[in-house]
């Protein structure tokens, strides 16, 4: 849970600081759009994070032996509604510092309080602080009716791994489990190319290498790096000098988001995986819990196996087996 309430926080803030900078960049003729779209945001988000804590609470709840366990994870809703609702209200340290002179000075007699409320103007309501007050009330409220809904909901987390099973044995392969720490997408084709015997350096080059390719090694891989950093940077560096290709579907410039896939354990996505598909030539097939297969092809310029035969790299996609969220697996064929 407290993985989780750390992930909820880090959106939070990356959700204000999108919105900061959308309402600077706002005039007068899209300041209304834009105010509907970050209302948007800020919603989906809040409904996003109550899901993931419902989700989160409902299977430790399902698995747990007794009511001890039970009433753990009420706690532990009790504490991320708290965390969530300090997160949207702080109080300045002039409000804050005004709090504590009043309890400190409670002796004062009450001719002195008349006399200084006098000679002080009267204070106007904080308006914003009572309105994040009352966010902070609905999320909450939010959060308690998860945690009633939460024992009659399904244990989504042992249907799906049921149902993967069944498909993993219908198709003939075997799950090679993978890490859960933000590089999971990256060390399962890792290890997919591995077990293909496969080279991790991209079979088609980018159009545009960075400088700091440029500089050192002349573009070869360090042998030495770990398996999933050598595929973070192939597929920043497939959309890097694929701009026009991808551009248009991100949120944020360009420079950022190739940075986050190269540099940081950011989660990785559909977007990445068709940049690793073009970029190594191989089909990568993605085996979902309900069966369906979301086949990611190569560019029509990657080159075909000298034999004829397409290579192909199966993962597993989770989407409620594990607590921080989706999660992929290498699946390699039975021998």
């Amino acid at each position: 849970m407290e993985a989780l309430l750390s992930k909820h926080r880090k959106e939070q803030r990356d959700l204000q600081s999108r919105i900061t900078q959308k309402k600077k960049s706002a005039t007068k003729k899209t300041r209304k759009g834009v105010n509907d779209e970050c209302a948007t945001l800020e919603r989906d988000l809040k409904e996003r994070q109550d899901r993931e804590i419902a989700e989160l609470s409902g299977a430790a709840a399902q698995n747990g032996a007794d009511g001890g366990q039970q009433e753990t994870v009420a706690d532990q809703l009790v504490e991320a509604s708290e965390s969530l609702a300090e997160l949207r209200v702080e109080e300045t340290p002039a409000q804050h510092g005004d709090e504590t002179t009043a309890a400190s000075n409670g002796a004062v007699g009450e001719g002195q309080q008349q006399q200084q409320q006098q000679q002080q103007p009267q204070r106007k309501p904080n308006r914003q602080k009572a309105r994040l007050a009352r966010r902070a009330a609905e999320q909450e409220a939010a959060a308690a009716e998860a945690a009633s809904e939460a024992a009659s909901m399904p244990d989504l987390r042992k249907k799906e791994r049921e149902a993967l099973l069944e498909q993993f044995q219908k198709r003939g392969l075997r799950e090679q489990v993978i890490r859960a720490d933000g590089h999971c997408l990256y060390s399962a084709v890792a290890d997919q190319m591995g077990s293909l015997e496969l080279d991790l350096q991209p079979r088609i080059a980018a159009k545009v290498v960075p400088a700091e390719r440029e500089e050192g090694d002349g573009g070869k891989a360090d042998v030495n790096q770990e398996g999933y950093k050598t595929v973070r940077r192939t597929a920043a560096e497939w959309i890097s000098g694929h701009a026009d290709d991808f551009a248009p579907f991100l949120e944020e410039p360009l420079e950022e988001y190739v940075y986050k896939v190269r540099d940081t354990a950011e989660w990785g996505g559909h977007m990445e995986l068709l940049a690793l598909a073009r970029s190594y030539g191989v089909k990568i097939n993605v085996l979902h819990g309900d069966g369906r297969v979301d086949a990611i092809e190569p560019a029509a310029e990657g080159e075909a196996e000298a034999d004829g035969e397409e290579k192909e790299v199966w993962l597993a996609y989770y989407k409620h087996g594990f607590g921080l969220g989706e999660h992929y697996n290498s699946l390699r064929k039975v021998a």
